[in-house]
């Protein structure tokens, strides 16, 4: 992630008319964007649908980001409403979810990718969505707590708060699948 300077120098660019400053906010937030959208809707090609189309978005309104050192949260938010809108015109399209996850994990991926993958990624359905944001963001992207904090309007308390229980369930989910190993309790006990 660049620093909230740079950010905010190439913000005021593209507001003086230098389009192609944009490319600079493209390359450090498209990975977010798709992380955050990821963890709403689901499936990996539909979350680098809704990321593009947030950032297209971002871009014809950059005249409308009051605050340029901010622009994370604010190209985040256009994320999460993005990705909120998709699921709603796909339910109107009526078509069916995947069960039990929508990670897009087919027998196929499952085999190409390892059952390691499928189950992590069934595990993921099992976080709220701030959790997964926050785990993505964290864990994938490798942001810090203060920079997760000001990109979803969140304090660094809280990011680390669901960070600490996503990382809780995905590890009791895992263990549980873990060659039908009975999970741990807390204390050792079984």
């Amino acid at each position: 992630m660049i620093s909230d300077a740079v950010t905010a120098d190439l913000v005021r660019r593209v507001q003086r008319g230098e389009p192609r400053a944009f490319e600079g906010l493209a390359k450090a937030y498209l990975r977010a964007a798709y992380s955050v959208a990821l963890a709403i809707v689901r499936r990996p090609s539909d979350a680098e649908d809704v990321a593009q189309d947030a950032l297209l978005i971002a871009f014809e309104r950059i005249d409308t980001c009051r605050e340029p050192a901010r622009f994370g949260g604010w190209l985040m938010q256009i994320t999460r409403n993005q990705s909120r809108n998709f699921l709603d015109r796909r339910r109107l399209r009526d078509v069916p979810a995947q069960e039990p996850n929508e990670f897009n994990i087919g027998s196929q991926a499952a085999d190409d990718r390892g059952p390691e993958r499928a189950k992590l990624l069934t595990a993921l359905e099992l976080l709220s969505e701030a959790q997964r944001e926050v785990v993505l963001l964290h864990d994938l992207e490798g942001w810090t707590h203060a920079e997760i904090g000001r990109a979803l309007e969140l304090s660094e308390v809280m990011s680390r708060q669901h960070l600490f229980q996503a990382r809780r369930v995905l590890r009791g989910a895992l263990e549980e699948g873990a060659e039908g190993a009975p999970r741990r309790k807390a204390g050792g006990a079984q």
